[in-house]
């Protein structure tokens, strides 16, 4: 029966859930698929790291973690840095979840390029990679055989690019158009409901979906960046955040949403991509939507994609109110594929 060392980049809401869903899943996977695995290494960016080649508690270090203490007091080996984690944790598959760079997609570019080299799947939530190095790390998974995948990247679990990997052969992309950031998603709604967008950007923090500082989503930096991670995997043209014509929610205003209402009208920041030839484009904006369109009901941290095709026409995939446990599971099932 195989045995699989794993290694865990990034441990915070994401990464600490994967650990439980490792061990919930463990007898599971075992029973299924003959795969079996030990936690060898787990590294974070304000808690220190832990590498133990025989297995880690990784629920332990999950504790710790949220206990505000540090993972060393695990740790067999001293560790440095995050190469010196790399080398040292002897993982056949990495999870890399460190936070996303819209600009650049480094460091983790450079954690996903050194696991492929020391032989280990690469594996992340991360989506700056996707778009500013997809090719690259793809094409050197192929040398090393061993699989770069991302799935958790664009709406949490959901089989996104999967779907397009496995399940629909031959199709071609021509577009795309769906509510990909549930941040602004939710701060919309809440307006609606009479809030302030002040007042409603403070209620997406105190639920967890919006950061101290919000403008990866409200300024549609976050939306921007799964439109070009779409563009560049499934229409297989690079392209970048950058590229997206993008405007945020920050000018919705109060009167908008009422008019918009008193019209039977929502307004949604939409997604759309549409296949040009050999090019794309991208766009991110909030936009007006009625009731006959299925944006029209997507509520809350809600989101959904449509995609349009040369076989099928359209093709849409929805997921309600996505938490950490779903962005977790678009890991594992990573992982799951990765071997088969």
């Amino acid at each position: 029966m195989p045995h699989y060392n794993l290694a865990l980049l990034g441990f915070g809401n994401v990464g600490r859930a994967l650990a439980r869903l490792l061990q919930r899943k463990q007898l599971e996977l075992q029973s299924r698929y003959d795969i079996t695995y030990h936690v060898t290494g787990i590294a974070t960016g304000r808690h220190g790291a832990a590498v133990d080649p025989v297995g880690l508690d990784y629920i332990r270090a999950a504790e710790l973690v949220e206990a505000g203490q540090s993972l060393s007091v695990l740790s067999k080996i001293q560790i440095i840095n995050n190469a010196d984690f790399l080398r040292a944790c002897g993982a056949d598959a990495l999870f890399e979840n460190t936070p996303v760079n819209h600009s650049t997609g480094q460091p983790a570019i450079d954690h996903l390029h050194l696991a492929l080299e020391l032989g280990m799947h690469a594996i992340t939530a991360n989506k700056g990679p996707v778009v500013h190095a997809y090719r690259e790390l793809t094409e050197l998974a192929k040398t090393k055989h061993k699989k770069f995948l991302f799935e958790s990247t664009v709406m949490d679990g959901a089989p996104i690019f999967s779907l397009f990997r496995s399940a629909l052969p031959g199709a071609q992309l021509l577009g795309i158009r769906g509510i990909l950031n549930s941040t602004t998603n939710l701060i919309l709604g809440c307006m609606e409901s009479g809030e302030s967008f002040e007042d409603a950007v403070k209620y997406a923090q105190l639920v967890g979906l919006a950061e101290t500082d919000p403008a990866a989503d409200v300024d549609g930096w976050d939306a921007a960046i799964k439109v070009a991670a779409l563009i560049s995997v499934l229409m297989d043209i690079p392209f970048t955040p950058q590229q997206v014509d993008r405007t945020g929610i920050r000018n919705i205003t109060p009167k908008m949403i009422a008019d918009a209402k008193s019209q039977g009208q929502r307004w949604k920041l939409v997604c759309s991509a549409e296949r040009l030839g050999a090019s794309a484009n991208g766009r991110v904006a909030p936009e007006l939507v009625s009731p006959d369109s299925p944006l029209y009901r997507v509520d809350g941290a809600t989101s959904i994609v449509q995609f349009k095709t040369d076989v099928l026409g359209d093709l849409s995939i929805t997921e309600k109110d996505p938490t950490p446990d779903c962005t977790a599971y678009g890991l594992l099932a990573d992982f799951v594929n990765a071997l088969r």
